[in-house]
């Protein structure tokens, strides 16, 4: 059998390849990709504003089905029985557990996390993105099967939007009580929304798309402020304080990738509380910020690249449990097919499409 991969020649050009399906070594598992999504990532890849890369494999937000099974792989990386045919969602980068980061407990900076990222399909095993047929997934890089009441479109955010603002909430030590606001009303956004509020937090969202900021309500977004109506950071920082009894929020997220956005986060949060960017990924962007204005306030800023790889698992039991609670299934506003993978990643930067996912038919892969 072959598989059918989508390869990004140069920014902004797609092709499709053919590969032969490759036989999982020790340890490793061949997942039928279902459904994968258009993450920001992939955006900032498409659009030339990646450091490096400039070609290859992408995708990485998905769910499949495990085709074949390396020697070895008996269960997934919680200890669950794993067969042929089961849902996994996969983590997409490698915890290697023995380099200098890892060994200082930081799982999520693994200095090898990337070996096998977004290469070009020439390489075996040829599947490594899930703007495919088929995804590989290397021994140390970790997959958990798929609670059955989680459907696909849900599922599929899990990796990377829902368990990357997990953790970083984690990390900004954000309780019951606590106010939280939110830059940026996207994937991300609605994620940190739903968790936020289930760990007891009042939440103010901000976004300039006025569409965004009702989704969010239904996510449960206390407050919401367009960027349209305040369209200052004084004023934006003035309607924070207002909400917030004149102290500003206790925490703030940054999720808009938008370089001005941490410029303007130091603004909204209180006098010793703590500031997590997230959204801002690409090197070389830059914006004014003001030092003085955090040493005064003394806030703590927490930057997060990943995630601790379990907390996908983590991300898929929060899904399981709160499912019929928040409208993850309508988080997707653009469903498009493989073949019209290009348009996806299009309408997805040109912002007509806030969350694209591509759903794969059965029959992708073809005899040889």
């Amino acid at each position: 059998m072959k598989g059918k991969v989508s390869v990004m020649v140069e920014p902004m050009k797609m092709e499709f390849r053919e590969f032969d399906l490759p036989e999982p070594e020790k340890g490793a598992v061949l997942l039928r990709v279902t459904r994968t999504n258009v993450c920001g990532s992939e955006l900032h890849i498409w659009r030339g504003e990646h450091p490096t890369k400039r070609k290859g494999v992408l995708g990485h937000e998905m769910v499949g089905v495990v085709e074949k099974l390396g020697e070895g792989v008996t269960t997934d990386y919680a200890g669950r029985p794993i067969k042929e045919g089961d849902r996994v969602a996969t983590v997409y980068y490698i915890t290697c557990r023995k380099c200098n980061m890892c060994l200082k407990g930081h799982f999520h900076l693994c200095e090898n996390a990337y070996n096998f990222w977004n290469k070009d399909p020439e390489e075996a095993p040829h599947f490594h993105g899930t703007f495919a047929s088929h995804y590989y997934i290397h021994p140390d890089m970790f997959f958990y099967k798929v609670p059955d009441n989680v459907p696909d479109i849900a599922a599929a955010s899990a990796n990377c939007a829902l368990s990357q603002v997990y953790f970083g909430l984690d990390k900004s030590g954000i309780s019951y009580g606590d106010t939280l606001v939110i830059q940026g009303a996207g994937g991300l956004g609605l994620n940190a929304t739903a968790v936020a509020k289930e760990k007891g937090a009042t939440v103010i969202i901000i976004d300039a798309v006025e569409s965004r900021l009702e989704m969010a309500k239904k996510f449960g977004a206390d407050h919401t402020i367009n960027i349209a109506e305040y369209d200052t950071t004084e004023k934006r920082a003035a309607a924070v304080r207002e909400l917030t009894n004149g102290l500003g929020a206790d925490v703030g997220i940054e999720l808009s990738g938008v370089p001005s956005a941490f410029h303007e986060g130091i603004h909204l949060v209180r006098s010793g509380g703590k500031y997590v960017t997230i959204g801002n990924v690409s090197p070389g962007k830059y914006t004014d910020f003001d030092p003085g204005l955090l040493t005064r306030k003394s806030i703590e800023i927490k930057a997060i690249v990943r995630y601790d790889p379990w907390y996908l698992d983590k991300a898929l039991q929060f899904l399981s449990k709160n499912i019929d609670k928040y409208p993850f299934v309508n988080m997707m506003d653009g469903e498009f097919e493989f073949d019209n993978i290009q348009e996806a990643l299009d309408k997805s930067a040109s912002r007509e499409v806030t969350r694209a996912s591509i759903v794969l038919p059965v029959g992708v892969a073809v005899e040889k």
